[in-house]
This record gives C-alpha cells, structure tokens and sequence, in this order.
C-alpha cells in the first residue's frame, strides 16, 4: 500500500483539513482588531515553522528570516500594480529561490557560530543594497502598495499558506529526505559516511524554507501599505521567529505553533504599553527562554514524559518477572 493511503498517514490529514476548514471562517465571527491579530499569529506561524523546518533538524541558527520576508513584500511593492497578483506572487517566489540557491551553495558550509554572523550580516547587506538603488536610480526612498487585497483576502492567503507548509513538514518528516536531515543534524561527519550529500541536502531545505517566507512576505505585504527597506528588512523579525521557534520547540511540526501563540500576545502587549522598550524586553524574553526552556514547551514536556514511560517499562518488567517466578 502507497504511504499516502496508511491510516496514519489519511487521519492527521484529514484533522488538519477539518481544523483548518474551520478556521477559514473566522473572518465572519470577529471583528477587525481580532482579524489583524489572527492574520499576525498566522504569519509568524508559517515563518517558525518555516525556519523550524530546515533549523530544526539541522541545527542551524538562520538569522536571514528577515531577509526572505523582505524580498517577498518588496516583489509586491515594485511589480504589485503593474502584474495580477499571482504573477505577482510566482516572481516573489522565483526571486526567494534563486536568492537562496545562492545563499546555501556560499555558506551551508559553514558551521555554527559562522553561519549565524552571516545570515546576520547578509540581513544588513540586502538592505544596503536595496536603499542604494532607491536612492541613486528610482531617486526615491520607499514605495506605497495599493492592492484591491481586503484583510479578509490575506487572512485566507496565509492561512492557505500554512496548510501547505504543515502538509509538506508532515511529507518530509516520513521521506528519506527528512531522515537524512535527521541524521546530518546529529552528526555531519556521520551523514557524509552513510553517503549522504550533506550540501544538497541541506540547501534543498534551505531553498524550501526560504520560499514560504518569501511567499508570507508578499501576502502580509498589502496590509502595510508603504514599505521601505527599514521597514521590509527589520532584522527585529528574525529574532521574533527565532524565539517562537525555540519557546515551543523548533524539532517538532506543530512545535513552533506553541511559541507563536503566547508570544504574538505578548509582543501586542509589549508594542502597545512599552513601544520604547520593546527591544529590551525582547531580550529578556529571548534569556528566559534559552535559560529555562532551552528544549521548548515541546522539550520540557518530552523531559517530563520520559521518566514515566522508565517507571512503567520498569513495572511491567517486574510484573512479568514476578509471574514467571510465581509460575
């Protein structure tokens, strides 16, 4: 029997269906405030889980979120009112890819603290470049997008959006591609003795998480209205993903989904009642985080789990031990 057609392949997606069936009509039971919340919780969840996707199993610190996110919301804001929206949307897609084919092939050689300062650096180097042709050829810093995209509209795009990555997280996780990772992540030197292409493989992940956050760029893009590379390329929003990311548990699926949740609240909290602190309450909350929870909500609970599974592994094996004695 094909994999596809397993129970255990056939019920976690048909419960996704249902859940997510049901949340596309959530644009009819809320008001606006709640809509533009949803449509923040939605975001940031595709970018966790899209970083989480290729950091997860790899291991790998990307700070280069920003930089994905940013082409796709400036693909909008240049070609928006001169192509239809899905053009639109496949050159956004197209311009994340090759972006990242280059990134990878350049740097996935790297290795830990290297490969962080880098997709770092990269973040203030594509803004560079792009507020220097601003300026010196279109003469003119920023671009406003006029879109006929309601709030509804981007709710129902992203939502889409993350479904897709879920189904194709879900996919990966039982291919052979997904187990190469697995193994790279526990040990490089390993995976190159088993015969894996370490490289390829890890730009293969590379590109593909780069796409949805190009892809959520270019959707949330109409919601701002004017963009520029400040706005476009704030390397604050690789710092958010990151910490969501490892506050639920970037090693699992649904992992992130369980630090996008609380924290999206708390950063709305934060922006509205400390709008001049906000940077140094998100480094507190990103040490509270690596100090207490370094395996995520998902970690802590797995801690916590284990020793009860030992303790009923070890009351069975007495159980039968006794029987057999008695017998």
């Amino acid at each position: 029997m094909p994999p596809f057609l397993k129970p255990d392949f056939i019920r976690p997606v048909a419960i996704g269906a249902a859940i997510f069936a049901a949340l596309a009509f959530l644009p009819s039971l809320v008001d606006s405030y709640y809509m533009s919340l949803a449509i923040s919780v939605v975001s940031f969840a595709v970018l966790a889980t899209a970083w989480s996707m290729f950091s997860g199993p790899t291991r790998y610190i990307s700070l280069a979120t920003v930089v994905f996110f940013g082409i796709g919301a400036y693909t909008v804001a240049v070609l928006g009112e001169v192509m239809a929206f899905p053009l639109v949307l496949l050159c956004a897609g197209l311009a994340g890819t090759v972006v990242a084919l280059l990134v990878g092939f350049s740097t996935l050689r790297l290795a830990g603290v290297y490969f962080v300062i880098f997709t770092f650096g990269l973040t203030e180097l594509v803004r560079q470049v792009v507020s220097w042709y601003e300026v010196n050829v279109t003469r003119e810093m920023g671009r406003y997008v006029f879109l006929d995209i309601t709030q509804n509209d981007i709710y129902w795009q992203l939502l889409a959006l993350f479904a897709v990555l879920l189904l194709t997280g879900f996919v990966l996780g039982r291919s052979r591609l997904g187990f190469a990772l697995r193994i790279i992540g526990e040990d490089e030197t390993v995976a190159k003795h088993c015969g894996i292409d370490v490289t390829r493989v890890k730009v293969a992940l590379f590109v593909l998480s780069a796409l949805f956050m190009t892809l959520t760029g270019a959707i949330i893009a109409p919601r701002w209205t004017y963009i520029d590379p400040v706005i476009a390329f704030n390397p604050m929003l690789s710092f958010q993903v990151v910490i969501m990311a490892l506050l639920g548990g970037p090693r699992r699926l649904l992992g992130p989904l369980l630090g996008v949740i609380p924290l999206t609240l708390l950063f709305e909290v934060l922006t509205a009642s400390f709008p001049n602190h906000f940077s140094i309450l998100l480094g507190c909350v990103f040490m509270v985080i690596v100090y207490l929870l370094p395996g995520g909500v998902v970690g802590l609970y797995e801690k916590y789990r284990a020793p009860k599974k030992r303790t009923l592994s070890a009351d069975t094996e007495t159980t039968r031990k006794s029987g057999e004695k008695t017998a």
